[in-house]
């Protein structure tokens, strides 16, 4: 679904991105993980479009044709089919549940201005909250809320920054369950940052480690060996 290949991005003078070689295959959970400030946020800004690239590619399979984002706009990538949740969730607090979802519309391919109804069968609080406003909904709604909004484009990749950060247990595992659903039922696939071990164990298919700017460790979440986390992610 999205190959990256010699990708380097620099903050100012600050080198972030060294040359990072990062495999997404098709209808599958690929986790990147790694210590805080090791530039996964950073590097689902420069798949967004949010930040710009130094050099290298990002050859993007879900168009027609296989495309490098790189050369696309930040609106045109929501259109080719790339939904995104950022750290943060980043909801419109004084905007209804609907109205949130309603922001989305406007990156739809096909220009439609209804929310599909698969975002309520995934999430049903979102349904049952759709008038409440969305600084009124705990955290964790609020995180179902941002996912639900990301969905309402129907995409083919789908980017989840932390998408368990400060929510509550039984919602962080409704979110993995809604993660397995969206592969093996919408043929989806997920890009996901997560720093939380048993979550990217339970959830994920592949994992990418990053360590200083750099993916350091590739493959499928059974080979994330012990020594690995001792190296890579343990503080």
């Amino acid at each position: 679904m999205l190959s990256i290949e010699q990708l380097n991005h620099y903050y100012g003078e600050s080198h972030t991105l060294w040359d990072l070689n990062v495999e997404v295959p098709s209808q599958r959970c690929t986790c990147v993980m790694g210590r805080n400030g090791v530039g996964k946020t950073t590097l689902m800004k420069c798949i967004m479009g949010e930040e710009a690239v130094a050099n290298g590619s990002m050859q993007y399979q879900g168009a027609k044709t296989p495309l490098d984002l790189s050369t696309q706009s930040l609106e045109a990538r929501a259109r080719l089919g790339i939904g995104y949740v950022p750290q943060g969730r980043q909801i419109f607090p004084l905007l209804s549940v609907e109205e949130n979802l309603r922001t989305g519309l406007a990156a739809r391919a096909d220009q439609s201005r209804q929310i599909p109804e698969r975002i309520y069968e995934l999430f049903p609080v979102l349904k049952d909250m759709r008038q409440r406003r969305g600084g009124d909904l705990s955290g964790g709604q609020q995180q179902q809320l941002a996912i639900g909004r990301a969905l309402v484009i129907e995409p083919k990749l789908l980017i989840l920054d932390e998408p368990g950060e400060g929510i509550q247990p039984n919602i962080v595992a409704q979110i993995g369950e809604v993660i397995r659903t969206l592969i093996a039922e919408d043929q989806l696939t997920v890009l996901l940052v997560e720093q939380k071990l048993p979550f990217a164990r339970q959830y994920a298919d592949n994992f990418v480690i990053m360590d200083r700017g750099r993916s350091v460790a590739t493959g499928e979440m059974r080979d994330l060996t012990d020594s690995l986390i001792q190296q890579h992610l343990t503080v």
